[in-house]
């Protein structure tokens, strides 16, 4: 067998020939067969297709008994071909017969051949089949051999790419094109529905040419695309925008050392050589990367490997010029948008007017981009365990935004049924309208107020619309995530303004910037963090840059003139800390009447509960502040050490516990023994059944996403507040992990509408 990349371009030439013929795919691919058997000089070789998503079929021969084609077939896994479908491995084997998966087929004729070398047909990564050479004398082949069969697999994707040649066996067979219903099952990070088509937020990497004979227009494309890719790299790292784009910098300083690495560099130089188009060889190499890889004890080297097939794939979308996301390009009208994860800020950069619903492979409901999505009204759905990934861009789709499911080219049943959910949702949501202008008390007069967490404009609106009594908690943030560059205090201030404007006279509570974490900005140089969570964040990094802090207090003032600015501090640990914050405002005040500009009426200053260290520290802190709001997400998260950002750990815990429930009772005894307003803020609060909670330990003012504000809002109208606090006084002696079974039989019992 002659190797590639020493084979005169002559091979490589006919191979494009006969690929670019107007030939139908299955002559096409039996001149393959007969080219790689005359110039490979192989008895055998035989080319495998899968059909039906698990039968493997002989498609072509040259060497095996004809009447095999077509009739030949095995499931994937079965036998050494089988093995090689369902592991995306090559097998080079110099007596085939020998090995425990081996399948006799009697109609092939393939008793007398020893020697067999298999390799796997990929499309996007994918396995749609297997080419295979096989010879009567044992031998092994050599890894020339195995790379040249490799090349000739790559060229055959194209026949699947095309889709002309099991199209084209299945009308033969008579076989019906029928629309299979593919459902996924996922959590629900944010309510809603949508019925669309389906946008990859990355673009899927499907390579269309493989060969060509212009070898100096390659080798050029592929200087201009390691350049390109190397730009971006340096433009991630010198951001630091890191979790934005769901790498650490660890991952990143190695992509760059791969990126440079001459040998690598040199190998796919020597693919473009051969007849391969730069893409085509980037994907050749990375096939034999990975081949030799998985063979490898080492541990170390076996973890890179996701590395490199990371860093070829970005090599690739350079090359082929899909480096950016569909953010960037125009959306159908009713785009739904699947990614593996992303950051708030990328979600922030879609068409809103278009985006219907985002799926995520991972992600997490306290996450912020879920957050960003509620307060959008965006339905987001996440932790699928299928590989939706695969989905290919305009697939018919429908997002079940209450009970999390999916459904992929539904037929008319599901859409009927889908459309009659839709009209009873829109019925319940016409009820909760209708609540609107109707007090939020108990049945047994008590009292509750709600009001709502924002963060843009529009949230101002889902105020309104609500009828919440204010916003308790206006993240200032996202202004400073979506700009290159620190935004300037004069649109800082008309931005406060607008919203203080919008808002009507009620109340709106400011949180100075909470950036760190998953919240990057472009324009902050940042160290790696082991645990960013833990790390370098919110007030931490307002009181090291104090001028990020002054800036913002300075517009907040600005914008408040004449009103009440209500304003609090994230993430304070210590007494001590809310003290300086607290200070750097009172010296701006100062500035700004020694300047003699207008300034607010009354100023009430407040922090973020959110760090355990600070439920010890209340009889000191309580004193110094006008109000105290609990941000139940990093407390919790805080409280049982588990990462809210990591799917493997969002059901290690549940906020409904005791254990929970009781921290959250001695905060709200505290401050009412020093008679301090509280508000929990956090996602806990938007669910009926842990509204139901809350409110039954003693939380009299909840704000929420405003898609929450009706739900619970009907929940406390039919709540008789005597019962339930009875109630949960018993469960909080207990030490179950939760007891939302508890609380929902209660509710069923007293009629409670959650």
């Amino acid at each position: 067998m002659t190797p590639i990349k020493n084979a005169p371009r002559q091979m490589m030439r006919q191979l494009h020939e006969i690929m670019a013929s107007a030939d139908e795919a299955e002559i096409r691919l039996n001149k393959v067969v007969h080219l790689v058997a005359t110039n490979m000089v192989a008895e055998v070789c035989s080319a495998y297709f899968i059909r039906g998503g698990d039968t493997l079929e002989l498609f072509a021969t040259e060497g095996l008994k004809a009447e095999a084609v077509h009739q030949t077939r095995l499931r994937v896994g079965e036998g050494l071909v089988g093995l090689v479908a369902a592991t995306g491995s090559s097998l080079n084997l110099s007596n085939a017969q020998d090995h425990p998966k081996f399948v006799y087929r009697p109609e092939t004729g393939e008793e007398i051949y020893k020697s067999m070398l298999a390799v796997p047909i990929l499309r996007i990564g994918k396995v749609v089949g297997v080419l295979v050479v096989q010879n009567q004398v044992s031998r092994h082949y050599s890894e020339e051999e195995e790379e040249a069969l490799q090349t000739i697999a790559m060229v055959l994707a194209e026949l699947v790419v095309s889709g002309d040649l099991v199209k084209a066996q299945d009308k033969k067979d008579g076989v019906e094109d029928r629309a299979t219903v593919t459902r996924y099952q996922g959590t629900v990070f944010a309510e809603g529905f949508a019925e669309g088509v389906v946008v990859m937020h990355e673009p899927k990497l499907e390579i269309t040419q493989h060969l060509s004979e212009d070898y100096d227009l390659q080798l050029k494309k592929l200087e201009e695309g390691f350049n390109s890719l190397l730009e971006q790299l340096d433009e991630i790292m010198s951001a630091e925008d890191i979790l934005h784009h769901g790498e650490h910098r660890e991952i990143l300083d190695v992509y760059k050392l791969f990126a440079m690495d001459k040998g690598w560099r040199r190998k796919i130089e020597d693919a473009i050589e051969s007849g391969l188009t730069a893409e085509a060889a980037v994907e050749k190499i990375q096939v034999e990367n990975r081949s030799k890889m998985m063979k490898t004890e080492d541990p170390y080297l076996r973890d890179r490997l996701s590395d490199l097939d990371d860093l070829a794939n970005r090599l690739i979308r350079h090359l082929m010029g899909k480096a950016g996301t569909a953010a960037d390009k125009a959306l159908p009208k009713n785009a739904v948008v699947i990614a593996n994860n992303m950051g708030p800020a990328e979600l922030l950069d879609y068409d809103r007017d278009r985006l219907k619903a985002v799926i995520l492979k991972e992600g997490a409901q306290t996450s912020h981009v879920a957050i960003v999505a509620r307060a959008l009204g965006i339905p987001m759905i996440g932790q699928i365990n299928e590989n939706i990934l695969d989905l290919e861009d305009g697939a018919q789709i429908i997002v079940h935004g209450l009970d999390g499911e999916i459904y992929i080219d539904p037929p008319p049943e599901i859409l009927e049924s889908y459309r009659g959910t839709i009209a009873a949702r829109a019925k319940l949501l016409a009820r909760y309208d209708g609540m609107r202008e109707k007090p939020v008390v108990t049945k047994d007069g008590v009292d509750i107020e709600l009001v709502v967490n924002g963060g843009l404009s529009m949230d101002i609106d889902g105020m309104h619309r609500t009828g919440a009594a204010g916003v308790g908690l206006f993240r200032t943030e996202f202004q400073f995530m979506i700009s290159k560059t620190l935004p300037r205090i004069r649109p800082q201030a008309e931005f406060y303004k607008s919203i203080i404007d919008a808002a009507e006279g009620k109340p709106v509570t400011f949180r100075t910037l909470d950036i760190g974490g998953d919240k990057e900005v472009s324009f902050l140089k940042r160290d790696n963090e082991e645990n960013p969570a833990l790390g370098w964040r919110a007030i931490r990094i307002a009181l090291d840059r104090p001028a990020l802090l002054r800036y913002q207090l300075r517009a907040l003032i600005t914008a408040a003139a004449g009103t009440t600015l209500r304003v609090m501090f994230p993430m304070i640990t210590t007494v001590a800390e809310f003290k300086l914050a607290k200070s750097i405002l009172e010296k701006e005040l100062s500035r700004h009447r020694k300047n003699n500009r207008p300034i607010p009426e009354d100023v009430k200053v407040g922090t973020m509960l959110e760090v355990p260290s600070l439920v010890w520290q209340l009889d000191d802190l309580l004193p110094l502040v006008d109000f105290i709001s609990i941000g139940s997400n990093d407390l919790m998260q805080f409280f049982y050490a588990s990462d809210r950002e990591n799917p493997k750990l969002s059901n290690r815990y549940d906020p409904l516990s005791p254990p929970s429930l009781k921290m959250l009772k001695h905060i709200i005894d505290k401050c009412n023994a020093f008679n301090k307003p509280l508000t929990l803020c956090g996602e806990i609060g938007g669910k009926t059944v842990s509204a139901l909670a809350l409110i039954a330990i003693g939380f009299r003012r909840l704000s929420l996403a405003p898609a929450a504000i009706g739900p619970v809002k009907m929940m406390i109208r039919s709540l008789n507040l005597s019962q339930a606090e009875e109630f949960i006084e018993e469960l909080l002696s207990r030490s179950d992990p939760n007891i939302r079974a508890e609380l929902r039989a209660f509710a069923k019992d007293q009629k409670v509408k959650i």
